[in-house]
């Protein structure tokens, strides 16, 4: 042992000696280094050192080698050796590994048995360190080996991990697109389900709306071939109605023309037929308002053939009467006749002076009311007529050129002169002064504006007859049409035509010509039936407009008549009243006071006369009153009591509104001692504005 401790204490010292602090280097053969370097340089330990020292001594002295060698290694390592804390212990299995990597390490570096030419303690040491290098190396390569397994491990277990997470996220998908797809399957099925009870419910309606439809058609078209039947039905009566009422009409008037020839000789007849004459008439206009309304598309009811029946029974008991009459007069006349003789004869027999009593003959006075207007009235008619022809007789080279120039002066004439009447409302004083001092100055033959150019009559020789005969057709056509529809409007139009009539007294004259022909009342004129003239030309005469054989219905009639009747009564009682002529009116109520009295001293028309003297007094009433007084009232009350009596006696049974009216506003009047003024008369006020 001693010799162990000495051998220690040797290597210590060579350990601490300059050689001993060299470094080895094994690989020095591997490097290319110069053999010779080796002998210059310290003293190298062999590979084989551990495995030779181990050999040459004992048991003994390999375990207290291996004891002494603990210390050395443990010093040579120092600083080198890794700290336990970093590396962690491998496991047994690596740990038999690594013994396994030792022995076979040592198994290859184990040469055969040589000996060496070094020291065994060199050899020894040398070994040592080898070995120390081995362990070192083995240890480092399975902490390395165990780093990267463990790292392996790490990387396989996030592996694993994220793989088993993305597993249970696409699950989670899965399973919510299925519940996604089971909620949207149930929803589609719901909506289906609700959408086929909606289509089922929608087919129920539709089938019970197309019963109900098919229900409701059938019955339409049963109602309408019963309608239909009924109404072929009606046509067929009404046909057979017509018929009856054309022969009672012709007999009527075959029986009115009986009259005729009587009534031109009523000398030699001795009697005055007028009364019959005049009865006559009115039942054939009975009997013809009645053709006219079922002329204008109405049905014939069989209250209007009762009345046209009862007209005739009444016309044959007329003539029956007449003829009797004749032949009573004519009876006396043939008494007397044979008196006369007898009484000569006995005159002559007994030859004294008595002279014979005369013939006692009856009255000849006018026995009932006028058909016609008197003879002052006809005179002022005809005088009116003639005006009229003569200044559309002076305009016809006028109305018929064919000359382009002359038909263009001719429409802005028309134009000029018309349209500004069209254009007469009551909307302020200042409108219905512009648009007369555009007509008057027309007339006056100034320059005027109209479309964007100057019209005059000076332009055609017969430029102001046109005018005049225009503006004053124009005047009775906004009576016939606009004051029919609005009776306020009369009085702004019969304003300017006054004023226009005041200044230009031929355009009243052809006015009143122009009015006398589409209402021959406001004359008034009751024109009679002529032999041998046109029925339609006679309804014309009678102011009914009549296009290709068929005559206007009676309501529109009684509408025009009432327009142009109201506007000539507004004319009367309105004056221009910036006009310069301090004279008296143009056509005062003079006029209209005769216009009253001669309508009351003919016989009434059914319709027309109630109508009339209704639209005239409402609208001259107040002026009569004011003017005539206890007279206008006397002429009233005989209105009342004479001569309704004789408008009902020839008024039918659909008649009675205009009759109602008259009677309902006379016993007002009456009753309140007061025409009240007119709607539409334009007061004192109104010329402020």
């Amino acid at each position: 042992m001693p010799a162990e401790d000495k051998r220690w204490e040797t290597l210590q010292a060579l350990r601490n000696s300059k050689k001993g602090r060299l470094t080895y280097d094994t690989s020095w053969l591997e490097d290319g280094e110069d053999i010779l370097e080796q002998c210059q340089s310290s003293p190298k330990l062999s590979v084989t050192s551990a495995w030779v020292l181990d050999h040459m001594s004992g048991p003994d002295t390999q375990s207290n080698a291996t004891e002494n060698l603990t210390p050395l290694v443990k010093c040579l390592v120092g600083n080198d050796q890794l700290p336990e804390k970093s590396v962690p212990s491998p496991d047994p299995r690596t740990e038999e590994e690594n013994n396994n990597n030792v022995q076979q390490l040592v198994e290859e570096l184990t040469p055969e048995r040589a000996f060496l030419l070094l020291s065994p303690e060199a050899t020894q040491i040398e070994g040592y360190v080898k070995m120390y290098e081995t362990v070192h190396k083995i240890k480092g390569q399975a902490e390395l080996k165990h780093r990267q397994e463990l790292q392996q491990k790490i990387v396989h277990d996030l592996s694993t991990s994220s793989t088993e997470q993305m597993k249970r996220f696409e699950e989670s998908l899965e399973l919510k697109q299925r519940q996604e797809y089971e909620e949207m399957r149930d929803m589609m099925e719901k909506g289906s389900l609700e959408a086929r009870g909606r289509q089922e419910k929608l087919k129920e309606e539709h089938r019970r709306k197309a019963k109900n439809m098919n229900l409701k058609l059938r019955e339409a078209e049963q109602q309408r071939l019963r309608q239909k039947e009924l109404e072929h039905q009606r046509q067929a009566e009404s046909r057979d109605r017509l018929r009856k009422l054309n022969a009672i009409q012709a007999e009527v008037l075959h029986l009115n023309m009986q009259i005729e020839p009587y009534l031109k000789q009523k000398d030699l007849v001795g009697l005055d037929l007028s009364e019959y004459s005049n009865r006559g008439n009115q039942l054939c206009s009975l009997v013809s308002g009645v053709i006219k309304l079922t002329s204008e598309g109405g049905l014939l009811q069989q209250e209007d053939m009762l009345n046209a029946e009862r007209a005739l029974l009444e016309m044959r008991t007329l003539i029956a009467t007449m003829h009797e009459k004749i032949a009573a007069v004519a009876a006396d006349k043939k008494r007397i006749k044979e008196e006369e003789e007898k009484a000569l004869q006995k005159k002559q027999e007994v030859k004294t002076e008595i002279a014979p009593p005369a013939p006692q003959q009856k009255p000849t006075h006018k026995e009932g009311l006028q058909l016609k207007a008197d003879s002052s009235t006809l005179q002022w008619y005809h005088r009116l007529q003639d005006i009229c022809n003569q200044c559309a007789a002076s305009i016809n080279d006028l109305n018929n050129s064919k000359d382009s120039k002359v038909k263009k002066i001719k429409m802005d004439l028309q134009k000029t002169a018309t349209i500004p009447v069209g254009q007469i409302s009551s909307v302020a004083a200042s409108h219905l002064r512009e648009i007369f001092d555009k007509i008057n100055n027309l007339l006056l033959g100034k320059q005027i504006s109209s479309g964007g150019k100057m019209v005059s009559i000076a332009q055609h020789p017969q430029g102001q007859e046109f005018v005049y005969y225009k503006l004053a057709e124009k005047f009775v056509k906004q009576g016939e049409e606009e004051v029919a529809s609005h009776h306020e409007a009369a009085f702004p139009i019969a304003v300017v035509a006054s004023g226009i009539w005041e200044s230009h007294p031929k355009v009243g004259d052809i006015f009143l010509a122009h009015l006398h022909r589409k209402c021959p009342y406001a004359v008034p004129f009751f024109p009679s039936w002529k032999d041998g003239l046109p029925k339609e030309e006679y309804q014309r005469l009678l102011g009914y407009r009549v296009q290709e054989n068929c005559v206007e219905q009676q309501d529109n009639f009684l509408k025009r008549m009432s327009g142009m009747v109201r506007l000539y009564a507004a004319i009367i009682v309105s004056r221009w009243p910036y006009g310069t002529k301090q004279g008296e009116h143009p056509h005062d109520l003079n006029h209209a006071w005769h216009w009253l009295a001669q309508m009351l001293n003919m016989e009434p028309l059914a319709d027309v006369t109630a109508t009339l003297l209704f639209d005239f007094l409402e609208v001259c009433g107040h002026a009569l009153m004011l003017k005539y007084q206890n007279q206008f009232w006397k002429m009233i009350r005989l209105i009342m009591n004479e001569y309704f009596p004789r408008i009902e006696a020839v008024t039918g049974s659909g008649q009675v509104g205009a009759l109602i009216r008259l009677r309902q506003f006379l016993e007002k009047c009456l009753k309140q001692k007061d025409f009240p003024l007119p709607k539409g008369y334009l007061k004192p006020a109104f010329w402020k504005s």
